[in-house]
């Protein structure tokens, strides 16, 4: 064959390719997940759709938890079935926890969805495609345990300088209010080898910063009986050259350890950046909620996490309206809120999730009554907020450019990025002109708002391996954004081709 037969021959099997795109819908387990899904695709010859363009494959990966996740999983499902219709081979796949929920309900109400799958096997998509394609028929697959450590799938990282690294799935706790262990199951902890091997090996990729996840992530080792294991982790990301920071989402109160306070001071890449859920200052509300802790408990947490670590910034969720709430339960959470001078907080309105011991509570709360309350809680934490970003002006942060953080950076041509403590510091100047995402700017605080910062003084720019990793990124040709992300994030990283997973490499 000669060199331009091939060069036609590739370029023919490229155009061919059929594309795909993931919606993500929910917390970041799932944006960790869809980075698999989108990894075991492109493993198996699908490729990326332009942004714009109609994919062969749309993959939804759903939440469970959010309010009307199922009347927006249908809505868009409606929205594509016109689409699919007038598209010969088009497919529609739902996976996620709605999926595992739903499980069959979805072919029934949408017949023209081709794959349902759960959270235990994602690694099986691929082949669900496959199948439905050649049966003309939908293909429904929901296990009942793990099947696959998400970790160990192929991935398509959606960051060259940020990344997500699970540490466990499931959770073993049974709050009223949450779905989440029904469709997840019981804790599964990955071996500490493993995930540092995976961790080196993305370090070795450029990566400068790591979140670690789980649903209880500070839980880590309950399945190999170490309950120190976490905070012995943290210490070993400590020992990685080249990780500049580490960070970790989310920790519950009732299993926070001094050890993990001391680990995170004494570890100089763990930030001193905590997210830790509140969901009520009430201890009735706690107790009916099935949170294994009391106020009390979490303020003393709060304290010795900022006697440990002046600088700590802290971030919270809250609860608005759990059934059986009074005026006085809300005044509590008031209290705690006060106290605690949260840098910011997620603060959601509750509604009724069917499955879950709350949503046969008696006494469910007026939404009016919730709305009123909520609106209160949103404007005390607003205060404290831009109360706490005030002090940060006229400090010297460092900070870690990112793609995507900013919504109004391409209009304003100004960058933007998250500071050690995770605060969102935007960049003014012609200074910073030069830095690239993953690129490291100090600069100098001269403005504070509730949600964000703003530098206008930029000292210097530290070119990275992380820059030079989304530089080269940049070289190569787009195919689009694939996953459309549900929350706020550590940052909406440039897009990356699919690579091995660290697990499968080592």
């Amino acid at each position: 064959m000669t060199a331009t037969t091939q060069t036609a021959t590739t370029q023919g099997a490229e155009d061919a390719a059929r594309t795909y795109e993931v919606r993500t819908y929910g917390c970041q387990m799932n944006v960790h997940d869809s980075e698999r899904l989108s990894g075991l695709l492109e493993d198996a010859g699908y490729v990326r759709a332009a942004e714009g363009d109609t994919p062969d494959v749309v993959v939804f990966n759903t939440c469970a938890v959010r309010e009307n996740a199922d009347n927006r999983l249908y809505g868009n499902l409606g929205h594509l079935r016109p689409i699919k219709m007038a598209r010969k081979g088009m497919q529609i796949a739902v996976g996620g926890c709605l999926a595992q929920k739903d499980q069959g309900e979805i072919v029934r109400r949408a017949p023209w969805v081709d794959v349902v799958f759960g959270t235990h096997n994602i690694g099986s998509l691929p082949v669900l495609l496959e199948r439905a394609r050649i049966a003309e028929e939908a293909q429904v697959e929901i296990k009942e345990s793990l099947e696959t450590f998400p970790s160990t799938l192929p991935s398509r990282r959606e960051s060259a300088y940020a990344a997500w690294v699970a540490i466990s799935v499931g959770c073993n706790n049974t709050c009223t209010f949450c779905i989440v262990p029904s469709l997840r199951g019981k804790e599964k902890d990955r071996r500490p080898g493993d995930i540092l091997n995976e961790v080196r090996t993305l370090v070795g990729q450029g990566v400068l910063e790591i979140t670690l996840l789980g649903q209880n992530v500070n839980t880590y080792g309950v399945e190999f009986g170490d309950r120190l294991a976490f905070g012995k982790l943290l210490r070993a990301c400590g020992d990685i050259e080249g990780l500049e920071r580490v960070r970790f989402t989310s920790p519950h109160p009732a299993a926070f350890t001094d050890d993990v306070i001391a680990a995170m001071a004494e570890t100089p890449n763990v930030m001193h950046q905590l997210h830790m859920p509140l969901q009520s200052g009430s201890d009735r509300i706690l107790k009916a909620m099935r949170r294994s802790y009391r106020s009390e408990r979490y303020l003393g947490i709060i304290e010795r996490v900022r006697a440990a670590m002046p600088d700590a910034a802290i971030s919270t969720d809250i609860i608005v309206g759990f059934p059986g709430e009074t005026e006085e339960d809300f005044q509590q959470t008031l209290d705690v809120v006060r106290q605690s001078r949260f840098a910011n907080a997620f603060t959601f309105q509750y509604s009724i999730r069917p499955g879950t011991p709350a949503a046969t509570m008696e006494d469910q709360v007026p939404k009016a009554v919730v709305q009123e309350r909520y609106e209160r809680l949103v404007a005390l934490q607003e205060e404290i907020s831009w109360e706490e970003n005030k002090k940060q002006v006229g400090r010297t942060l460092e900070v870690l450019v990112a793609e995507g953080e900013g919504r109004k950076d391409d209009a304003t041509h100004r960058l933007s990025g998250r500071a050690a403590d995770n605060r969102l510091v935007h960049l003014a100047g012609e200074a910073a002109a030069d830095a690239r995402p993953g690129d490291m700017v100090t600069v100098e605080v001269t403005y504070a708002a509730p949600h964000h910062l703003v530098a206008d003084k930029v000292l210097s720019v530290r070119r990275t391996r992380a820059g030079d990793a989304w530089e080269a990124r940049q070289a190569a040709p787009q195919r689009g954004n694939a996953v459309s992300l549900g929350m706020p994030t550590i940052g909406r990283p440039a897009p990356l081709p699919a690579e091995s997973s660290a697990c499968s490499a080592v």
